[in-house]
């Protein structure tokens, strides 16, 4: 089986093979661990887009983007809380000084968030979720704001705020949805306009080890995360995963780090110090809505970068946007779908992901690959036995690439997932 998509056309059956010999892909060991799936963000914005479709349409999209005859979906992100792409800003308790969380409710996500993802398991009964809070409650933070500040570190304060994380939990699971993992923070050194959290090294440390850990127990994995440095000098790898881990309790204790945007540097470190630790990649780069076949050729060459250095998932974000969609702070960004006037328009990063998702299942293990080419191919071996290749020809002329004897004639700036 060879697939492959190019800007205008889409998943077709190939069969043109060479004569001549190309560049030569040579296939090694197994390297890294198992892969948890592929997935993206389930956003209250996202599933409003959805939602404005006919139920046969909003239907179909489910079942492409969580079945195993489509992208076959299987680990995704969730919101805590509002993310920039909600609807409005809220969290789960707004109740100033409730530090017994007696007024907490996810009643909120009973309208968009929840129901999205029982249809989706509606089509894959493996789905895992991890969830981040972009900002916890307003009144634990300074300013008392859900963009911008950070959490204020009083014992009472840092007791509510895992006793919330826990609830939250606990209350997805009333729900019969279970949260596998905890991911403490989005993008802990961002100041940003749309709902945030700073975490010194330190405070995310101390919130972690003497509290978070303990209220949270086996209820949910907890990760450190996720990280969007190194970007300056005080958010590098030492200064935060690399001295968290020299805390014994978080070592002993956390599962994984997630990486996101200028994360992609950290999470080369994160894999020479510990390889034993799990890392993800959290969130792709966001694109600026054109959703152009240009973007998709960046995403992959990502894609291939965290996949190489040990990520476990790599996660896309807005899974679909109305076509005038702008996040709660004014960007616009790509998403796997567009809703325009009740039609549904598949994104170039839609078929990229879907070269990886449809073939590569979760339990797969990368393969070493060498050779000229070796940037531009990522091979996994599933577990049944089969390999999948997924090539990108980046160039605006044929290549040639030969692996196993046969020559595989790529078609210019395209996509390509083969099983060897």
């Amino acid at each position: 089986m060879w697939i492959s998509s190019t800007e205008n056309k889409k998943w077709l059956k190939e069969s043109d093979f060479s004569n001549e010999k190309g560049s030569e892909l040579l296939i090694g060991e197994k390297i890294g661990k198992p892969i948890f799936g592929w997935g993206c963000c389930i956003s209250e914005l996202c599933v409003n887009a959805i939602e404005s479709l006919g139920n046969e349409t909003r239907e179909a999209v489910f079942k492409e983007l969580f079945s195993k005859e489509g992208c076959d979906f299987s680990f995704c992100r969730v919101p805590m809380g509002a993310n920039d792409f909600a609807r409005s800003w809220y969290s789960y308790n707004e109740f100033e000084g409730d530090y017994e969380m007696k007024f907490f409710s996810i009643e909120r996500d009973r309208r968009y968030i929840i129901p999205a993802i029982r249809t989706a398991q509606k089509y894959s009964e493996e789905l895992r979720l991890f969830a981040s809070p972009w900002s916890p409650p307003t009144w634990m933070k300074f300013p008392k704001v859900y963009n911008y500040g950070r959490l204020v570190m009083t014992d009472e304060n840092l007791k509510a705020y895992a006793l919330y994380m826990r609830r939250y939990v606990e209350e997805y699971l009333k729900e019969g949805i279970k949260i596998d993992q905890i991911h403490v923070q989005n993008e802990v050194v961002a100041d940003q306009k749309f709902p945030s959290c700073l975490f010194s090294p330190n405070e995310l440390i101390r919130f972690i080890a003497d509290y978070l850990i303990d209220e949270i127990g086996e209820l949910a994995e907890i990760w450190f995360g996720t990280l969007n440095a190194p970007e300056g000098y005080d958010d590098r790898h030492n200064n935060y995963l690399n001295l968290a881990m020299q805390n014994e309790k978080i070592k002993k204790n956390i599962k994984g780090a997630s990486y996101q945007w200028a994360g992609k540097f950290g999470v080369i470190q994160a894999r020479e110090d510990y390889p034993e630790l799990d890392v993800i990649n959290s969130e792709c780069e966001c694109g600026d809505g054109q959703n152009t076949w240009k973007y998709s050729l960046y995403s992959y060459e990502m894609l291939h970068h965290y996949l190489k250095n040990g990520a476990r998932a790599c996660v896309y974000w807005n899974m679909a946007l109305d076509s005038s969609a702008l996040s709660t702070w004014g960007w616009q960004q790509n998403s796997l779908i567009t809703v325009r006037d009740d039609m549904i328009v598949y994104n170039p990063e839609y078929w990229l992901i879907k070269h990886f998702s449809h073939f590569v299942k979760r339990g797969a293990v990368m393969l070493s690959t060498t050779g000229d080419f070796s940037s531009n191919s990522t091979v996994f071996e599933n577990p049944d036995g089969s390999r999948i290749a997924v090539l990108m020809n980046p160039f605006d002329f044929k290549k040639t690439v030969t692996i196993d004897n046969r020559n595989y004639m790529l078609k210019p700036r395209s996509f390509n997932s083969i099983t060897l």
